[in-house]
Protein backbone atom coordinates (compact mmCIF):
# COMPACT_ATOMS: atom_id res chain seq x y z
CA UNK A 1 0.00 0.00 0.00
CA UNK A 2 1.04 3.60 -0.60
CA UNK A 3 -0.39 7.11 -0.39
CA UNK A 4 -1.55 8.95 -3.50
CA UNK A 5 -4.26 11.40 -4.50
CA UNK A 6 -7.76 10.38 -5.50
CA UNK A 7 -8.47 13.11 -8.07
CA UNK A 8 -6.86 16.28 -9.47
CA UNK A 9 -6.53 19.37 -7.31
CA UNK A 10 -5.21 22.92 -7.64
CA UNK A 11 -3.41 25.55 -5.61
CA UNK A 12 -2.54 29.20 -6.13
CA UNK A 13 0.16 31.58 -4.89
CA UNK A 14 0.87 35.20 -5.80
CA UNK A 15 4.08 37.11 -5.12
CA UNK A 16 5.00 40.60 -6.43
CA UNK A 17 2.63 40.29 -9.37
CA UNK A 18 3.77 36.79 -10.40
CA UNK A 19 1.06 34.14 -10.28
CA UNK A 20 1.82 30.49 -9.57
CA UNK A 21 -0.97 28.07 -10.47
CA UNK A 22 -0.35 24.54 -9.17
CA UNK A 23 -2.06 21.42 -10.49
CA UNK A 24 -1.80 17.98 -8.88
CA UNK A 25 -2.83 14.87 -10.84
CA UNK A 26 -2.98 11.18 -10.01
CA UNK A 27 -0.55 9.77 -12.53
CA UNK A 28 1.33 6.51 -12.99
CA UNK A 29 3.48 6.82 -16.11
CA UNK A 30 5.49 9.27 -18.23
CA UNK A 31 2.93 9.26 -21.08
CA UNK A 32 0.30 10.63 -18.69
CA UNK A 33 2.80 13.26 -17.47
CA UNK A 34 3.51 14.38 -21.03
CA UNK A 35 -0.21 14.62 -21.83
CA UNK A 36 -0.93 16.76 -18.73
CA UNK A 37 2.04 19.07 -19.39
CA UNK A 38 1.16 19.48 -23.06
CA UNK A 39 -2.42 20.39 -22.16
CA UNK A 40 -1.29 22.88 -19.49
CA UNK A 41 1.04 24.59 -21.97
CA UNK A 42 -1.77 24.89 -24.52
CA UNK A 43 -4.21 26.24 -21.93
CA UNK A 44 -1.67 28.74 -20.52
CA UNK A 45 0.03 30.17 -23.58
CA UNK A 46 0.88 33.45 -21.80
CA UNK A 47 2.84 31.73 -19.04
CA UNK A 48 6.64 31.84 -18.83
CA UNK A 49 7.30 28.50 -17.11
CA UNK A 50 5.61 25.15 -16.45
CA UNK A 51 7.75 23.55 -13.75
CA UNK A 52 6.90 20.12 -12.41
CA UNK A 53 7.78 17.05 -10.40
CA UNK A 54 6.46 13.51 -10.45
CA UNK A 55 6.97 10.32 -8.49
CA UNK A 56 5.84 6.79 -9.39
CA UNK A 57 5.90 3.37 -7.77
CA UNK A 58 5.29 1.95 -4.33
CA UNK A 59 8.97 2.43 -3.45
CA UNK A 60 8.99 5.95 -4.97
CA UNK A 61 12.06 5.05 -7.02
CA UNK A 62 10.88 6.59 -10.30
CA UNK A 63 10.85 10.38 -10.04
CA UNK A 64 11.87 13.50 -11.92
CA UNK A 65 11.60 17.25 -11.55
CA UNK A 66 12.10 20.16 -13.93
CA UNK A 67 12.85 23.87 -13.44
CA UNK A 68 11.73 24.63 -17.03
CA UNK A 69 14.18 27.51 -17.39
CA UNK A 70 14.02 28.86 -13.82
CA UNK A 71 17.35 28.95 -11.92
CA UNK A 72 18.64 25.48 -11.03
CA UNK A 73 16.71 23.78 -8.20
CA UNK A 74 14.51 26.84 -7.59
CA UNK A 75 11.28 25.27 -8.89
CA UNK A 76 11.22 21.53 -9.63
CA UNK A 77 13.09 20.48 -6.49
CA UNK A 78 10.82 22.46 -4.10
CA UNK A 79 7.77 20.98 -5.88
CA UNK A 80 9.28 17.50 -5.49
CA UNK A 81 9.92 18.32 -1.82
CA UNK A 82 6.18 18.71 -1.31
CA UNK A 83 5.53 15.29 -2.87
CA UNK A 84 8.00 13.85 -0.33
CA UNK A 85 6.61 15.96 2.52
CA UNK A 86 3.09 14.59 1.92
CA UNK A 87 4.60 11.08 1.44
CA UNK A 88 2.90 10.58 -1.94
CA UNK A 89 3.58 8.60 -5.08
CA UNK A 90 1.88 8.07 -8.46
CA UNK A 91 1.41 11.81 -8.66
CA UNK A 92 2.37 14.74 -10.89
CA UNK A 93 2.47 18.35 -9.70
CA UNK A 94 2.90 21.09 -12.30
CA UNK A 95 3.16 24.79 -11.43
CA UNK A 96 2.39 27.32 -14.15
CA UNK A 97 4.07 30.71 -13.64
CA UNK A 98 2.85 33.99 -15.05
CA UNK A 99 5.59 36.59 -14.66
CA UNK A 100 4.57 39.74 -12.79
CA UNK A 101 7.44 42.03 -13.81
CA UNK A 102 9.56 41.73 -10.64
CA UNK A 103 12.34 39.18 -10.16
CA UNK A 104 11.84 37.16 -6.99
CA UNK A 105 15.35 35.80 -6.57
CA UNK A 106 16.14 32.15 -5.93
CA UNK A 107 14.81 32.21 -2.35
CA UNK A 108 11.56 33.84 -3.47
CA UNK A 109 11.12 31.30 -6.27
CA UNK A 110 11.73 28.36 -3.94
CA UNK A 111 9.10 29.67 -1.54
CA UNK A 112 6.59 30.42 -4.33
CA UNK A 113 6.85 27.01 -6.04
CA UNK A 114 6.84 25.15 -2.70
CA UNK A 115 3.81 27.10 -1.43
CA UNK A 116 1.83 26.66 -4.67
CA UNK A 117 2.50 22.88 -4.72
CA UNK A 118 1.56 22.59 -1.05
CA UNK A 119 -1.71 24.40 -1.79
CA UNK A 120 -2.57 21.87 -4.50
CA UNK A 121 -2.06 18.97 -2.05
CA UNK A 122 -4.15 20.71 0.58
CA UNK A 123 -7.06 20.73 -1.91
CA UNK A 124 -7.11 17.00 -2.76
CA UNK A 125 -8.19 13.79 -1.08
CA UNK A 126 -5.21 11.65 -0.15
CA UNK A 127 -5.94 7.92 -0.28
CA UNK A 128 -4.26 4.59 0.36
CA UNK A 129 -3.80 2.59 -2.84
CA UNK A 130 -1.93 -0.45 -4.12
CA UNK A 131 0.18 -1.32 -7.14
CA UNK A 132 -1.74 -1.56 -10.40
CA UNK A 133 -1.44 -2.83 -13.95
CA UNK A 134 -2.91 -1.13 -16.98
CA UNK A 135 -5.01 -3.41 -19.17
CA UNK A 136 -6.65 -2.78 -22.53
CA UNK A 137 -10.05 -4.39 -23.04
CA UNK A 138 -11.71 -4.77 -26.42
CA UNK A 139 -15.26 -6.03 -26.56
CA UNK A 140 -18.42 -6.30 -28.63
CA UNK A 141 -21.42 -4.01 -28.12
CA UNK A 142 -23.34 -7.04 -26.86
CA UNK A 143 -20.72 -7.54 -24.12
CA UNK A 144 -20.59 -3.84 -23.15
CA UNK A 145 -23.12 -3.94 -20.26
CA UNK A 146 -21.33 -6.93 -18.71
CA UNK A 147 -17.87 -5.34 -19.11
CA UNK A 148 -18.98 -1.98 -17.69
CA UNK A 149 -20.72 -3.66 -14.74
CA UNK A 150 -17.61 -5.74 -13.93
CA UNK A 151 -15.32 -2.71 -14.19
CA UNK A 152 -17.53 -0.37 -12.15
CA UNK A 153 -18.03 -2.91 -9.35
CA UNK A 154 -14.27 -3.35 -8.85
CA UNK A 155 -11.54 -1.07 -7.52
CA UNK A 156 -10.19 0.02 -10.90
CA UNK A 157 -9.90 3.28 -12.78
CA UNK A 158 -10.89 3.92 -16.36
CA UNK A 159 -7.93 5.65 -18.04
CA UNK A 160 -9.37 5.82 -21.55
CA UNK A 161 -12.60 4.75 -23.22
CA UNK A 162 -13.59 4.57 -26.86
CA UNK A 163 -17.10 3.50 -27.78
CA UNK A 164 -16.66 4.03 -31.52
CA UNK A 165 -16.58 1.25 -34.13
CA UNK A 166 -14.83 -1.27 -31.89
CA UNK A 167 -15.49 -0.49 -28.20
CA UNK A 168 -12.47 -0.50 -25.89
CA UNK A 169 -11.33 0.55 -22.45
CA UNK A 170 -7.95 1.06 -20.86
CA UNK A 171 -8.22 0.43 -17.13
CA UNK A 172 -5.86 0.56 -14.17
CA UNK A 173 -6.48 -2.50 -12.03
CA UNK A 174 -4.97 -3.43 -8.63
CA UNK A 175 -2.51 -6.31 -8.96
CA UNK A 176 -4.41 -8.11 -6.19
CA UNK A 177 -7.66 -8.07 -8.20
CA UNK A 178 -7.18 -11.22 -10.26
CA UNK A 179 -10.91 -11.97 -9.94
CA UNK A 180 -11.79 -9.08 -12.28
CA UNK A 181 -9.42 -10.41 -14.95
CA UNK A 182 -10.98 -13.85 -14.60
CA UNK A 183 -14.50 -12.35 -14.80
CA UNK A 184 -13.65 -10.32 -17.91
CA UNK A 185 -12.08 -13.32 -19.66
CA UNK A 186 -15.28 -15.31 -19.04
CA UNK A 187 -17.45 -12.80 -20.95
CA UNK A 188 -18.03 -13.76 -24.60
CA UNK A 189 -16.64 -11.23 -27.08
CA UNK A 190 -14.00 -9.79 -24.72
CA UNK A 191 -10.23 -9.63 -25.36
CA UNK A 192 -7.62 -8.44 -22.83
CA UNK A 193 -4.19 -6.99 -23.62
CA UNK A 194 -1.41 -5.76 -21.31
Amino acid sequence: MFRTIEAPGAGFYKEKGSKFLAYAYPCSNVDEVKAHLERLRKENQGCVHVCYAYCFGRKKEDYRYSDDGEPSNSAGFPIFGQIKSFDLTNVLVAVVRYYGGTNLGVGGLINAYRTAAKGAFENVSIIEDEERNDIDIRFSYAAMPFVMNAVKSSNCRIIHKDFGGSPSLRISIPISNQQLIHDLKSIAGVSLFN
